[in-house]
């Protein structure tokens, strides 16, 4: 991938484009992916070398469509925007095997009941008290580490589906 490699190496954008490229060669080119996004070679470049402050969200969605690496959305969501930087986005895939394990592991019926459990006796009087914060929290941590685990099994989809 030319000469550029080098500084846009670890760079998600350039990453992306360099797997796609081993199974779409079109893309192993800068200056036909930059054609295919509707963006001059060098605003490619921008954005793979770090240049780009913010890459604007319309690209980032054509490039993780293109690519075919959803969690270049979801990356974006994660560490760009204010808002999904504390949501629970998976910003990296591993394989279907290991993020059903993640899956299974977070619905284990003893986990789910216990949680079920611990929700009923915080929401049972309609309101939380200081003394349920605590328990509010560790819920909402478990609750979290469920959505990680079904985000990434959504990712793996839709990269599988792609």
């Amino acid at each position: 991938m030319g000469r550029d490699c080098s500084k846009a190496s670890g760079n998600v954008y350039f990453e992306a484009r360099k797997a796609a490229a081993e199974y779409d060669d079109r893309l192993y080119s800068r200056e036909k992916a930059a054609e295919l996004l509707g963006v001059s070679v060098s605003t490619l470049a921008d954005y793979e070398n770090g240049n780009t402050k913010f890459v604007p969200v319309d690209k980032v969605v054509l490039m993780a469509d293109l690519y075919h690496q959803p969690e270049l959305k979801t990356g974006y969501c994660k560490h760009e925007c204010p808002i999904g930087a504390c949501m629970p986005f998976c910003t990296k895939t591993s394989s279907i095997a290991m993020a059903a394990l993640k899956v299974l592991k977070g619905l284990d019926d003893s986990k789910i009941d216990s949680l079920r459990h611990r929700i009923i006796d915080v929401a049972a009087d309609g309101q939380v008290d200081a003394s349920e914060k605590p328990e509010l929290a560790e819920i909402l941590k478990n609750v979290d580490e469920i959505a990680l685990a079904m985000n990434e099994v959504r990712l793996v989809c839709e990269k599988e589906l792609g």
